[in-house]
């Protein structure tokens, strides 16, 4: 079988409240609304062509950091390279996220959205090898 042409285009995050989490985005990372179809989806998209996606879900019950039994435990996060921690964690909390009270390392913040969903800010040092920093 041939392969088909694949191209990865978006990760997308179920939430209970579209507008409030693509708003967060939209002001943490500076990208562009690129598709609105509120209440129930919306499309951000970064220069690099990146994209994040929201998804309208009546049930959503947000992800625990750490999770113990019987809690619905992360199954995705996102990681945001920063220059420096604190102002980016400083800004992250601004725009409505949450500081995580578990911090595995010294070097990554982990942070809740307004939707529960953990995502890391991490340094350059950080980058995994031969990956680019833009």
């Amino acid at each position: 079988m041939t392969k088909p042409s694949l191209k990865f285009t978006s990760t997308v995050l179920d939430t209970d409240d579209v507008k409030g989490l693509s708003e967060f985005y939209l002001r943490l990372l500076d990208w562009e609304l690129e598709k609105d179809e509120l209440p129930y989806w919306r499309i951000l998209r970064a220069p690099s062509g990146a994209g994040l996606s929201f998804q309208f879900e009546a049930n959503y019950a947000p992800p625990a950091w750490p999770a113990e039994p019987g809690q619905t435990p992360m199954q995705v996060h996102l990681d945001i390279l920063v220059q420096e921690l604190e102002p980016a964690v400083a800004w992250a909390q601004e725009c409505g996220a949450t500081l995580s009270d578990f911090q595995p390392q010294d070097d990554v913040r982990v942070l809740q959205d307004p939707s529960g969903h953990p995502f890391c800010l991490y340094l350059p040092e950080n980058l995994p090898e031969n990956l680019p920093e833009s």
